[in-house]
């Protein structure tokens, strides 16, 4: 098992489990990563004490290198921060769990340096998917999902000698908190309705994704590059109860399931601990107790993101990076209160329909394209 980390995003949803969990597995911290919040993260540093802490917002770093001036920890701030933090010498696995396209270039980072990854941040495969994963395969490293979808079906592949014989990858998704409204319903929806979530805890952004649908989109470009899929062999289900948290079908229609309680601790720790299993930060699952799951088919007409996204991904190229740069703008709006909820779907499927794809064949190739989706998306709005 490793033994040293460094934690991408250590003050988000994510980031803040694995500590937790690193903590209790008794590992070396030696690198944190944050966007803007210094205080946490100043704690966390006096606390875990890393060789290196980041802090992407160039004037809070200043403060923040004030703050710990009498710790023995580097600060570093911005991109190049961030890919020192991936590229850090004692780090033997690096968790990337950073918000939006910002995490492509430490992902890339940590495969040329030889770092096995913990991927929680889906926007790199989303964008680049193809790079990182001819990069993971260049340096013979490992890209470990820590979404609990993908490492759902990451555990139930364990074994499996004969990839011929699987037929489908089927990813839960809760339905978030408007399943089952119409269009009619949701045209007045407010920010603080789209953040309740029914069963998970995470970020404003991802919490969002979900009532949108877009993260289950995301998830299928995802589960394509993780799993060497093709786009047509990987669906969706609905399942509200968030307690199967992703199935796969054999070719004789055998379906298996991974379950357990909705709590990101346990991915997050098979993802560092991984191929051992060690005892659980979170408690047993009783079926008995959760008494009945139940199962809907998405919907699509509704939720357009998810459309969006199926048809980003069956056009290859750059149209899943389009589609995940739109949505980065779009849903950043409608927490900003610039837009409606039905807006952001609205914008992903134009920008995927309206901007033109080509195949990528650098970062900055897919760099361009999220630049043109943003461009879009802020033309839009008036």
């Amino acid at each position: 098992m490793i033994k040293t980390i460094s934690v991408l995003g250590s003050t988000g949803s994510i980031g803040t489990q694995t500590l937790d969990v690193a903590e209790k597995l008794g590992l070396r911290v030696c690198a944190l990563a944050a966007a803007t919040n210094i205080k946490l993260l100043e704690e966390q540093v006096r606390k875990f004490k890393p060789s290196l802490a980041v802090v992407f917002d160039e004037e809070r770093a200043k403060d923040f290198k004030r703050n710990i001036s009498d710790t023995n920890t580097k600060v570093l701030c911005g991109m190049d921060g961030l890919i020192s933090a991936a590229e850090l010498e004692e780090a033997e696995l690096v968790l990337n769990s950073v918000v939006g396209m910002v995490g492509l270039r430490p992902t890339l980072a940590a495969a040329e340096s030889k770092k096995d990854i913990a991927l929680a941040n889906k926007e790199t495969l989303v964008a680049g998917g193809a790079l990182v994963t001819e990069a993971v395969k260049r340096n013979g490293v490992r890209l470990l999902p820590v979404d609990s979808e993908h490492s759902a079906i990451f555990q139930c592949l364990q074994g499996m000698n004969d990839k011929k014989s699987l037929k489908k990858l089927i990813l839960t998704a809760s339905g978030g908190p408007f399943f089952g409204k119409t269009e009619k319903e949701l045209k007045s929806v407010t920010i603080e309705q789209a953040l309740n979530h029914p069963n998970w805890s995470m970020g404003a952004k991802i919490t969002v994704d979900s009532a949108s649908m877009m993260n289950k989109g995301l998830e299928i470009i995802e589960a394509r590059w993780l799993f060497d899929m093709p786009a047509e062999s990987i669906d969706v289900v609905v399942h509200r109860e968030s307690i199967i948290h992703s199935l796969i079908e054999y070719a004789d229609n055998s379906v298996i399931a991974q379950l357990g309680l909705p709590d990101m601790r346990i991915p997050i720790q098979y993802a560092i601990t991984y191929p051992e299993r060690l005892e659980s930060p979170v408690g047993e699952l009783n079926l008995a107790q959760i008494g009945k799951l139940t199962f809907f088919e998405p919907d699509e007409k509704t939720f357009k993101c998810l459309a969006a996204c199926k048809k980003a991904l069956s056009g290859g190229g750059v149209a899943t990076a389009i589609a995940n740069g739109a949505n980065e703008e779009a849903n950043q709006m409608f927490r900003d209160g610039r837009i409606s909820f039905l807006e952001i779907g609205e914008l992903v499927s134009g920008a995927v329909e309206g901007i033109k794809n080509y195949e990528p064949m650098t970062v900055d190739d897919v760099l361009n394209a999220d630049f043109l989706a943003r461009e879009y998306v802020r033309g839009a709005v008036k």
